[in-house]
């Protein structure tokens, strides 16, 4: 049972050496920085532009889903390079395939439902 734990300190070693290392690093940031705030740093920036008008802006929704479409399909690429390198393996062949099949007909299925609601227009 002494061992078990054994392997824990090394873990906590590590994660204590970790946390040292971003700290300082931190502490030397601070340290070392000047600060010289001016009003104008204390501006909110806007891409080189003054801040005018009100505080709240909208925004459109479609960019959002855009983003989430965006993360669908670069997990589905995720699976996909896994399922190319066990898809050569002896016995998994046609295993593989189907669950494959299966994911890419949930992919599908959600792009179609995506599309059929005009979240892929553009205008």
């Amino acid at each position: 049972m002494q061992d078990y734990f054994d392997k824990y300190l090394v873990v906590l070693a590590l994660l204590l050496v970790g946390g040292g290392i971003v700290g300082g690093g931190l502490a030397a940031n601070r340290l070392l920085r000047p600060h010289r705030p001016t009003r104008e740093k204390l501006t909110t920036y806007e891409c080189g532009v003054d801040p005018v008008g009100a505080h709240w802006a909208q925004s459109y929704v479609r960019y959002y889903v855009f983003a989430y479409l965006y993360v669908i399909f670069a997990v589905d690429a995720v699976f996909l390079f896994p399922w190319a390198t066990v898809f050569a393996a002896p016995g998994y062949g046609m295993t593989t395939l189907v669950e494959m099949f299966v994911f890419l007909g949930f992919l599908a299925t959600g792009l179609l439902y995506a599309g059929k609601k005009g979240v892929l227009s553009w205008v």
